[in-house]
């Protein structure tokens, strides 16, 4: 059983949760809260350490403490949080790398949990009808955050077999949604005009945040060794979760994507990589029979149940501003005809 919890990635929202959701459990002795910028909310009874994980202080935080759980979720999505490409690679891949190196010293040390993705198995148009934990992607991720994701685990596999006493657990969660959970994908439901690739309509499973947090809640207290996906029952296509978000679509051609993503960057009102442009054409589905059958867990919400959720909470069908639907189409325009200009 958990009695001192160390929570990476806490000035986020999902790992500012979690953590407060620990120190009520009274199975919990103590819990620690580390990122390098304070909490936007309030930790209640969990304790805040300003640290960076790619500093090798993060080894004195766990002795000092005698941490003897460690819930990894410091893993950036996108550059726009880091401030760049470059520093998002380092806290992934380089935190995660230190991170594993100080629990690897550390005796204390009992139990590791990761927050991974299910975008490590990536997108292409010869995947398999549903990801099992044990195929490989058809197509390596060359940039971004699957490919973090997939050195990530790398590195996690490494410590497991260095430390063989320490319970292990990497769980893939599908894409969040929900109440208050921001991603990519639900700022991309969220444009008032959404950017489809014309002639494909993929596959999307979710997971709603409260099923995800109950996942790491039940990893921490109990152990559950190995790799788990993590995803609400069904699937929705993009064409159905546009409709339910009541979102006019605007198809594009596969040319034309690249330039349709840079522009919403610019415009700060979505972050999008080559990675998250194929997963929009290709989509991803996921094998969950592990995550019921060894976990015991069922997702309270389905993938339908879910997104509907985090329409409704989000209030995506009020009415929209007729100059951010003007801005963003013009937007699109632009670098549509940009594009055409240089192919």
């Amino acid at each position: 059983m958990a009695r001192v919890v160390m929570v990476t990635g806490v000035s986020r929202y999902l790992g500012g949760r979690f953590a407060q959701l620990l120190q009520a459990d009274p199975d919990v002795t103590r819990v620690i809260g580390v990122d390098v910028v304070p909490p936007k909310e309030d930790l209640g009874d969990a304790e805040f350490v300003r640290a960076d994980i790619r500093n090798p202080v993060i080894g004195k935080v766990i002795a000092h403490a005698e941490v003897d759980t460690v819930i990894h979720m410091a893993v950036l999505a996108t550059p726009v949080d880091a401030g760049g490409r470059a520093t998002m690679k380092e806290i992934n891949v380089i935190g995660t790398m230190q991170l594993l190196a100080a629990c690897q010293k550390a005796p204390s040390v009992r139990k590791l949990v990761v927050k991974s993705s299910t975008a490590v198995y990536g997108s292409s148009p010869l995947d398999p009808a549903m990801f099992t934990e044990d195929l490989e992607p058809n197509a390596l991720a060359r940039t971004g955050y699957a490919k973090d994701s997939v050195e990530v685990e790398g590195y996690v596999r490494g410590f497991a077999r260095r430390r063989p006493d320490v319970v292990v657990t990497t769980l893939r969660f599908a894409n969040f949604v929900g109440p208050r959970v921001r991603t990519p994908l639900t700022s991309y439901f969220s444009l008032p005009v959404v950017p489809t690739v014309l002639g494909f309509d993929p596959r999307l499973q979710f997971v709603h945040e409260r099923d995800g947090l109950e996942t790491l809640w039940r990893t921490t207290m109990h152990d559950h060794s190995g790799t788990f996906n993590i995803a609400g029952d069904g699937v929705l296509t993009l064409s159905q979760a546009i409709r339910r978000a009541g979102r006019p679509s605007l198809p594009l051609p596969q040319p034309a994507a690249p330039w349709i993503g840079g522009a919403l960057r610019r415009l700060r009102v979505a972050d999008f990589s080559s990675e998250q442009l194929r997963f929009l054409s290709y989509g991803r589905v996921v094998d969950t029979t592990r995550m019921r059958e060894v976990l015991d867990f069922t997702p309270r919400y389905s993938s339908r149940e879910a997104f509907d959720d985090f329409v409704t909470r989000q209030g995506l069908r009020g009415p929209l501003s007729a100059d951010t639907v003007g801005a963003v189409e013009n937007a699109m325009v632009g670098a549509l005809a940009r594009g055409g200009a240089r192919a």
